[in-house]
């Protein structure tokens, strides 16, 4: 199924899930999960969570070198391991191969199995932000895993935000820094308007009742396949997919009739959780090589705004790679499809050595 034919927020981890168990075996290790409890993990806004669950799932073994890899919204490990990305990357002589490298793949916290509203604490639940997902990783990496420095730090859309500050807060921490599908300043304009539209359709929801609904409140749903349509997918692709009234309306109806396991609470706080975002004063602190990956025909973050451009200049290492728009992109999940950029990392990991052996 191509990219652009999936309901992308809301169902996409469930179809990378699917996809990725009949995609993974023949070409690298089998993926292992674990758990680490934080104790007493205190959230930026003071708030504390006497146990903090981390899920995780690593490819390849402990011995190999470090990669951290960061998810996207509404998205988990698992999601990470679709054939379109884990499928191009982890295999024998691919860029991450997991006979070489040690790949780590945190579910953020809110999201998969690692702690979130939904496990019993709902509306109670600390209001986390991506400060919190970055401090809640690092403590993962560095304290539960025993790993003082990372090869790369990779991530993808919200796992691309979480990127630039993981550079910033701690810019020993990895030779490489690769933020994908992501700018580094804050939420605005049609990306946050958007957002705020999920939110708000979710709390206005009479059926939500304050976070205390005994049924999930149609609402979530919606509003996610709305967010979907209007910020993913691609133009070129799109019309391709839906080139008639007709068509459309079968691709609409296809995302609106798809199951949707998502928890309301859960949604409404992880695209909350991007309100206060804003990783830009600190980009001069960046020491790592970065390469920041983005895409011709991304609709949540625009390439002819110049926003990149001209924040990318202030990072002393620091170069962009524009996937070039076409029939065959998918908007802002292009940058998921690891085929448009793999060799670009290739040639990375080989031009940047080490800083520990």
């Amino acid at each position: 199924m191509k990219l652009v034919h999936v309901l992308w927020q809301a169902i996409f981890a469930t179809f990378c899930m699917l996809t990725a168990i009949d995609g993974f075996a023949a070409d690298y290790p089998a993926p292992k999960e674990g758990d680490w409890i934080v104790r007493d993990f205190r959230f930026h806004s003071g708030e504390i969570l006497p146990e903090l669950r981390l899920h995780y799932t690593t490819v390849g073994a402990p011995t190999g070198e470090p990669v951290l890899i960061l998810h996207g919204t509404t998205q988990s490990s698992s999601s990470m391991l679709a054939p379109a990305f884990a499928g191009e990357l982890f295999g024998p002589g691919q860029p991450l191969d997991a006979g070489r490298y040690f790949v780590i793949i945190p579910d953020a916290i809110g999201h998969g199995k690692s702690s979130k509203p939904s496990d019993g604490l709902r509306m109670k639940f600390p209001k986390y932000n991506y400060e919190d997902m970055v401090e809640a990783q690092y403590k993962l990496v560095s304290e539960h895993l025993g790993i003082p420095h990372l090869r790369l730090v990779l991530g993808y859309s919200m796992g691309g935000m979480e990127a630039w500050i993981f550079a910033q807060k701690h810019p020993k921490l990895m030779d490489i820094v690769v933020p994908m599908a992501s700018l580094p300043t804050e939420m605005s304009s049609r990306n946050w308007m958007l957002r705020r539209l999920i939110i708000d359709s979710i709390r206005n929801d009479p059926e939500w009742m304050s976070g205390n609904y005994l049924k999930q409140p149609r609402s979530a749903k919606f509003a996610s396949v709305f967010f979907g349509v209007a910020t993913n997918g691609g133009n070129q692709a799109m019309l391709r997919a839906t080139p008639t009234r007709q068509k459309a309306d079968e691709n609409l109806d296809q995302r609106l009739n798809a199951p949707f396991s998502a928890d309301a609470n859960d949604v409404l706080y992880q695209w909350e959780s991007s309100r206060d975002y804003n990783a830009s004063s600190g980009l001069e602190r960046i020491q790592s090589a970065l390469l920041a990956i983005n895409s011709a025909d991304d609709e949540r973050n625009p390439p002819e705004l110049g926003i990149l451009d001209r924040e990318i200049k202030r990072v002393k290492n620091g170069h962009v790679f524009l996937i070039p728009m076409s029939d065959q992109t998918a908007g802002h999940g292009t940058a998921f499809q690891a085929r448009f950029w793999k060799a670009e990392l290739a040639n990375l990991l080989q031009s940047v050595p080490p800083s520990l052996k």
